[in-house]
């Protein structure tokens, strides 16, 4: 377990485990996951910024939710 009290790979935020609850594949909920992780600590690089980007626009509601919860903190 990290310092932060959170598993390397779990979700962060509620919005992020709901989400989870009602994805049935795999390489969706690392999107997701990758998503939130991307929102807490921004990875330098076009790839991981296109690709953060694709899953927003594909997640909106979803995108803002985990914003919130991660500002509120």
């Amino acid at each position: 377990m990290q310092g932060n009290g959170v598993e390397p790979g779990a979700p962060r935020t509620e919005a992020l485990r709901r989400a989870l609850r009602q994805v049935h594949d795999a390489a969706a909920a690392a999107d997701l996951l990758f998503l939130e992780e991307w929102q807490t600590q921004r990875r330098p690089g076009i790839a991981a910024c296109l690709r953060a980007s694709q899953i927003r626009r594909a997640n909106p509601s979803l995108a803002e939710e985990i914003h919130a919860e991660l500002t509120r903190r």
